[in-house]
């Protein structure tokens, strides 16, 4: 049973929620405002936050990117437009998925799912050498950790499994579909604004500029490629 963090101010929408995920097996804290919400992730701590980003007092965008200053924990955010602006900004401020209003439980129930999974190695990650080394880039798929110049790297759930399938196959172009049903498991019809505001967010964890990325480099029209030493 998966521990669900709901943040959530409209209270027919919170209560709703709240009870159809409980229906799907999860265990379920609500909170109605921002402050509560961060308040309840030291006391509950979740496995997952689902966030809405129009909250009173602090607002969604704020509670996420406070939640990523101490925690990696999952976060689904929740919008009202799936082509506004803040889906974008949302994804940037560390937000692993987003599902769109009026929320379908089903919907939210295998986002939920799906982003606990990629806490978890695959089967070929265990099959692969514990340690690998890229220069300065040292990655244990078996331990899921990441290590830049010696020091470790907190990656969120979707930024680790991005790193992972994009390093297993050093030198080899991936297309943003490819990554997109890879990482998040998304139908053909997924958003690839997910994969790329999680490239950039992991190329800012590893410290690469912008206009020379060391580790993962943009292939213009088709998508991206890892770069290996």
């Amino acid at each position: 049973m998966s521990r669900v963090l709901l943040v959530e101010d409209d209270p027919a929408v919170r209560r709703g929620v709240q009870l159809a995920l409980r229906h799907q097996g999860h265990e379920v804290a609500a909170a109605a405002t921002g402050e509560e919400g961060l308040e309840q992730l030291r006391s509950f701590q979740p496995d997952v936050v689902v966030l809405d980003l129009m909250l009173p007092g602090i607002p969604g965008l704020d509670v996420c990117r406070r939640i990523r200053e101490r925690d990696q924990v999952p976060i689904i955010m929740v919008t009202a437009r799936g082509d506004d602006i803040d889906v974008v900004v949302g994804l940037e401020a560390g937000a692993d998925d987003y599902v769109v209003k009026p929320v379908q439980a089903r919907v939210l129930d295998a986002r939920i799912r799906a982003v606990l999974r990629r806490l978890q190695p695959s089967a070929s990650d265990i099959a692969r050498p514990r340690a690998e080394s890229h220069g300065d880039l040292v990655i244990d798929r078996a331990g899921l950790l990441v290590s830049h110049r010696g020091e470790p790297v907190a990656l969120a759930p979707s930024e680790l499994r991005l790193l992972l399938t994009l390093s297993a196959r050093p030198g080899q172009v991936l297309s943003r579909q490819q990554l997109l049903e890879a990482v998040w498991e998304h139908s053909y019809h997924g958003d690839i604004r997910l994969v790329d505001a999680c490239v950039k967010r992991l190329r800012g964890k590893l410290g690469e500029l912008s206009g020379d990325p060391r580790y993962i480099e943009t292939v213009r029209g088709f998508g991206y490629r890892f770069r290996s030493s």
